[in-house]
């Protein structure tokens, strides 16, 4: 007989947590915990001890893993070798990929540095893979700059202009707000860790004000929904205060102390009435009172107010006058008064010392707008301009989905003279236009800090696996092509760490914060209740670069009358709940969830046009149409469409998506896009 074989030895698995951050500030930068097993992340949970996070993570983060390890992930360097645009790509090795870019790069440098333009914006808003060696790079070049507007700048500038910087209350004070206005988000889906918050407060008593013009999930869960006009929040802003003036529901003593300007936003606030408002806004006299009603008796009354309702031409005025509101009710005496946009500028970030713009040398490089990426990209060199852009290199960001007009900016990136680099997780549709793609690190395989906008507490996001495959960090990368373009400035070989070190100017030690996972800043609890706005003056300065007030979309049946009879329906295009702009939209378990790209209608818009639930239409306007679903739904309301983004341009029926309708024009503070300020047309298709 033989002895009985030995039984099989299984080495035990191997698992440890290891402590990161979530890379999109949506406006949450989650605190996260993730789980490694033989050096493979299995799972991300939200850390139960990170107030903000307390655990929970939204719906996208949580399939994190599954972004990681998709089949579909680039893990190594590809050259492009068709037509731009054939998908005909070479795989080649990192040393003679970056061999040919510094070489080409140098070329164009030689003859003019300004005709190298980088293009980045939140693909991660962690401070060391963003603007960090990428700057110091370009800096040292003497590239173009990019204004980097796409999503929050016309609301950013305008409250920095009224109270001094991008500052608010502190999320975790709206669960003792007895009202919230909820204006401009759809917090379920973007910003869900307010949202637990706010139902603590409701269920404590509190009334929940959505303001938006689409019926969101969000507004679902609110006791009253405000469906007003898409463009009118600024004029909604001096309804109320009309109704605060008459009423005298105003705190005399804090309006004297600690504002500037008042007197005469108080006589433009007399000639809007709750009729002309209503008439404006497409609402109710009888809400716009009760509104101000609300807000001015219930106390303590606090507004989370979000970008959403700033992408319109006068999206900065209408963000000036509801920043003064909190003002003219003393909102701000309560630690759960007031408003918060953004609570970024809290943050001591040390951007000199990220960035180096001292690198420069004194050189004044060209701005480009990176909203306005479509024309630039087609212009010629002239006077005003400059040199014809001949480089772009993208990193953290799809400018072909996600940037307006992009008829125009798909025939920027077609350019068979454009030298395009793109560092990237996966073949976006700006991808498919680049030259050379490079495998970019994700949120789990590189060292990171982090800020928020939507709270007070700074992270640290810790590697939690190695880089997959060739993957490499952003930093890496533009460590390794300064070296190999011979650019000999020290600071651009820093490693992660020693930037990570640089990121904040007090308050925040990197090696506290290493220890600790995240760092609660030191700021008082109700930080405007005695005035000290971080202006000047220390006041609210509601005249800052002129008077506010309700400044007309771009289009629309006043400013635009002949435009809007041929284009009745005004657009907005609010992001898909379970995308985070075009990020995580490659990812099948989120787009099954999502279905496809659609178009809500009112029944009324719909009936009228002939138009059923489940039809295919087109929806068109001069710039181009884009064909898609219609969705019947009161989510819309009448003479509004919703065209739900981010969508990938090639998950579309044409290759189009919902900025094939939009347009390049700016708003009146921050120079930033108009994605919400767009009138189209909707006809029934027959499917092809």
């Amino acid at each position: 007989m033989h002895p009985a074989a030995a039984p099989e030895t299984v080495a035990p698995v191997t698992t440890r947590t290891v402590r990161a951050a979530c890379p999109h500030d949506c406006p949450d930068t989650c605190a996260i915990r993730v789980t490694v097993e033989d050096g493979r992340a299995v799972k991300v949970q939200g850390d139960p001890d990170h107030p903000p996070t307390h655990g929970a993570l939204c719906q996208k983060v949580s399939r994190y893993p599954e972004r990681t390890y998709h089949p579909e992930r680039l893990l190594q360097p590809l050259r492009r070798v068709g037509p731009k645009g054939s998908g005909r790509y070479e795989p080649v090795g990192w040393d003679e990929a970056l061999d040919d870019i510094a070489a080409r790069l140098s070329a164009i440098a030689e003859r003019s540095p300004e005709a190298i333009v980088p293009y980045s914006y939140a693909g991660t808003m962690g401070l060391v893979q963003g603007e960090s060696i990428a700057a110091r790079f370009f800096n040292t070049l003497g590239a173009s700059r990019l204004d980097r507007t796409i999503c929050a700048s016309a609301g950013g500038e305008a409250l920095a202009a009224t109270y001094g910087a991008k500052v608010g209350m502190h999320l975790e004070h709206f669960a003792e707000s007895r009202l919230i206005l909820i204006w401009g988000s759809n917090s379920i889906a973007s910003n869900l860790h307010f949202w637990t918050l706010a139902q603590q407060a409701k269920r404590n008593g509190a009334k929940l004000v959505c303001i938006d013009p689409r019926k969101t999930e969000t507004a679902d869960k609110c006791h009253q929904h405000i469906a007003l006009l898409p463009g009118t929040d600024g004029a909604l802003a001096l309804g109320l205060m009309h109704e605060l003036v008459v009423n005298d529901w105003l705190d005399h003593d804090y309006i004297e102390r600690h504002t500037s300007g008042w007197p005469a936003l108080r006589e433009r606030a007399l000639a809007w009435t709750p009729e002309r408002t209503a008439e404006v806004c497409g609402i109710s006299p009888e809400e716009v009172r009760q509104l101000a009603r609300d807000y001015a008796t219930t106390r303590p009354a606090a507004i989370r107010l979000n970008y959403g309702m700033q992408r319109v031409r006068g999206g900065g005025n209408a963000v000036r006058l509801i920043a003064v509101l909190p003002c003219l009710t003393g909102a701000w005496r309560h630690r759960a008064g007031g408003l918060l946009l953004s609570a970024s500028g809290w943050f001591p970030v040390d951007r000199q010392a990220l960035q180096r713009p001292d690198l420069l040398r004194g050189r004044q490089p060209r701005t480009i707008n990176m909203s306005t990426i479509g024309d630039d990209l087609l212009r010629e060199a002239g006077p005003g301009f400059g040199p014809r852009i001949e480089a772009l290199i993208v990193y953290n960001s799809n400018p072909v989905a996600v940037a307006p007009e992009s008829a125009k900016v798909v025939r920027g990136f077609q350019r068979e003279d454009l030298f395009t680099v793109v560092l990237e997780h996966f073949m976006t549709d700006t991808a498919d236009l680049a030259d050379y793609v490079l495998p970019a690190t994700t949120q789990l395989e590189h060292l990171d800090v982090h800020t928020s906008y939507g709270h007070t507490y700074a992270l640290i996001n810790e590697p939690a696996v190695a880089p997959l495959g060739h993957a490499r960090s952003n930093t890496q990368i533009f460590r390794e092509l300064a070296a190999r373009m011979g650019l000999r400035e020290p600071c651009l070989q820093d490693s992660d760490e020693a930037v990570a070190a640089a990121a904040f100017s007090r308050d925040v030690d990197f090696q506290a914060l290493r220890q600790q996972h995240w760092i609660k800043l030191p700021l008082p609890e109700a930080p405007f209740a005695e005035g000290g706005f971080p202006t000047a003056s220390g006041r609210c300065e509601i005249a800052a670069g002129g008077l506010p007030d309700h400044v007309p979309n771009h289009e629309s049946a006043t400013t635009a009358p002949e435009l809007a009879r041929r284009y009745p329906l005004a657009m907005i295009s609010p992001p898909a709940r379970n995308f985070l702009n075009s990020t995580f939209v490659n990812v099948k378990s989120l787009r099954d969830i999502e279905g496809e790209p659609l178009v809500e209608m009112h029944p009324d818009d719909a009936a009228a046009r002939g138009i059923a639930d489940g039809q295919l239409v087109r929806v068109f306007n001069d710039r181009g149409e884009h064909r898609c679903t219609a969705r019947i739904s009161g989510r819309a309301r009448p003479g509004v469409v919703n065209g739900l983004g981010v969508w990938w341009r090639k998950f579309g029926i044409d290759g189009t998506n919902v900025n094939q309708l939009t347009h390049q024009r700016l708003t009146d503070i921050g120079r930033a896009p108009c994605f919400y300020d767009v009138l189209v047309e909707v006809r029934a298709e027959k499917a092809a």
